[in-house]
């Protein structure tokens, strides 16, 4: 994740305030010491950084902790603050009818994020329309064509035309009925004095509601001048910040929001349609610190469940918590888990799992988590109906036949079968529980340290 390394680095540090009632000098230096070499390294311009540093300090050393609060949360809170004066608000994007223009040099990953975004406005009931008006580069065509067909939604362009102005004068008439026109332009290795004209006419014709500048998350120092070029030409009024699933720094893709006085619009977070989310300052802040992101959670679990249910009429997700608990079930569940995304990232929004948890796992240890859910998948695919329905049916005959069929050991069919005894109890604790239990545990994880979590996250962010 974007500047992974600032989340990891604070977390080290802050826990050498643990027990402290109050700070003194050496504490605050050692705190701001650690942020500014975090973001420095992560590409961040170095004037950015000695403010932020700056005020963080000033504040750490003037403000007085709430009664009752420890040093350590009181310096995280003034840090979290910070960060999320520093990234801003989200771009403005009323779910309304709009056309939105996508600039930046090729590589940045303006077509798919084209794509994904049309997918994301797709699923919030607007109906949306991709534009291409790429005749620089070979095959935008027709990977624009198929990135629009795998999110399902309208797709123009001429391959046979090599007028990007005239494209896409006919691409809004052609898809007047959109509600969400997307105008993807074309890019160029460095900004030249051809593509900075060809977009000016590009956005005089179209008259976007909002340009949006495609940064990949991997961009250095150099964004500072191509935020600054575009901005000049078309004018800024966002950010889309590209391939935050690799090993990006991203502080370049800040650079640019403060350079264009703009807001980030969207994080993209790997490579299919879906992986795409509404950057939200408070979740986004509250993730790279570990402290989790309720509400990107909540949503990507009303999704997945909403998508493995349309996969499969006689399942009902609410059914586990009336009855009894099965195999069935458990692979439905882990299905659903797989539509939410990357585990990694699943697990960086709940409170107490990502951050200081995740700092102390082996790097190859989700891949891990992953590989053992497929072995499980393949297992139940062997399975009869009788089996997967009643797994207490499975002795060791069946459990020979099963990992024959499978192609895997007999170990993991054990292994999956405890796993559903596990998963089995804790459902039943849930199905005794009131509406005031469930708020009362889930408070207590929020609350919860593990490793990385601190104080209450009611309200707008993780501090109330």
């Amino acid at each position: 994740m974007v500047l992974d390394d600032l989340g990891s680095s604070l977390r080290g540090t802050l826990s050498t305030l643990q027990g402290k009632s109050r700070l003194d000098e050496d504490d605050v230096e050692e705190v701001v010491k650690e942020i500014q070499r975090s973001l420095l390294q992560a590409d961040v311009d170095v004037s950015l950084v000695m403010d932020l540093s700056d005020s963080i300090e000033t504040r750490a050393l003037e403000e007085e902790p709430p009664g009752g609060t420890s040093a350590r949360d009181h310096v995280l809170k003034i840090v979290y603050e910070e960060l999320v004066d520093l990234i801003g608000e989200s771009t403005e994007l009323p779910l309304e009818p709009q056309t939105i223009l996508l600039a930046g040099l090729q590589g940045s990953g303006k077509t798919t994020s084209a794509a994904k975004m049309a997918w994301w406005f797709s699923k919030k009931g607007l109906r949306p329309a991709v534009i291409q008006t790429d005749t620089f580069r070979p095959g935008a065509y027709d990977q624009a064509e198929q990135m629009a067909d795998r999110a399902e939604v309208e797709f123009y362009g001429d391959p046979d035309s090599d007028d990007p102005v005239e494209i896409a004068r006919e691409g809004l008439e052609a898809t007047a009925d959109a509600d969400v026109h997307i105008v993807d332009t074309a890019g160029r290795h460095a900004l030249e004095d051809d593509l900075i004209a060809e977009i000016e006419e590009i956005d005089s014709v179209v008259d976007p509601d909002r340009s949006l500048l495609v940064l990949d998350a991997a961009i250095g120092q150099g964004a500072k001048e191509q935020a600054s070029q575009f901005d000049d030409s078309i004018g800024i009024d966002g950010v889309v910040i590209t391939k935050l699933d690799g090993t990006a720094k991203g502080g370049g893709a800040l650079t640019a929001v403060n350079e264009t006085d703009s807001s980030i619009a969207f994080l993209g977070t790997g490579e299919t349609v879906q992986d795409i989310e509404r950057f939200e300052p408070d979740g986004f802040i509250s993730r790279l610190l570990g402290m989790g992101d309720l509400k990107q959670l909540s949503e990507r679990v009303e999704r997945a469940m909403a998508e493995t249910g349309e996969e499969d009429d006689d399942w009902d997700p609410q059914d586990i918590m009336e009855g009894s608990f099965t195999l069935k079930d458990m692979q439905k569940q882990m299905e659903a888990m797989n539509n939410m995304g990357p585990l990694d990232q699943v697990m960086d929004m709940i409170p107490g799992m990502g951050g200081g948890l995740m700092d102390q796992l082996p790097d190859d240890a989700m891949d891990v988590t992953q590989d053992r859910m497929r072995t499980f998948d393949v297992a139940m695919d062997s399975m009869t109906d009788e089996e997967l329905e009643n797994p207490r049916s499975i002795g060791q005959e069946r459990v020979e036949r099963i990992a024959r069929g499978a192609g895997v050991d007999e170990e993991s069919i054990r292994e999956l079968l405890e796993q559903h005894r596990m998963m089995e109890r804790t459902i039943k604790q849930f199905q005794g529980m009131g509406d005031g239990d469930m708020q009362r545990m889930m408070k207590k994880l929020q609350q919860g340290d593990g490793g990385g979590g601190m104080g209450g996250m009611g309200g707008m962010g993780p501090f109330g």
